[in-house]
């Protein structure tokens, strides 16, 4: 199945790209590294599917995040243990 950019339209593929991220708390930014994203040959564009970006969010809000250094892989984060079993606070 042909990737399409949802900025261009021009041809894309999945890969992965370093993020930064602000935590929930608004204290500080990380670097997430390893984040799958689509990447767009036409445009250069690297970007994180909603569903990505989601998986993120609720991560950071269900951890604790001192545990978190100044980076951290996606793998890393996805594993790192959470706080409440899922975001209670997403009527999604």
């Amino acid at each position: 199945m042909e990737i399409k950019c949802e900025w261009c339209e021009g041809s894309a593929s999945n890969g992965e790209s370093n993020v930064y991220w602000e935590l929930p708390d608004g204290s500080r930014a990380i670097e997430i590294t390893g984040t799958p994203a689509v990447i767009c040959t036409a445009c250069d564009m690297a970007y994180q599917k909603d569903e990505v970006t989601k998986e993120i969010e609720d991560q950071l809000f269900l951890v604790d995040t001192k545990l978190i250094g100044k980076s951290i892989s996606f793998k890393e984060l996805m594993e790192l243990p959470r706080l409440l079993k899922r975001n209670y606070f997403d009527f999604s």
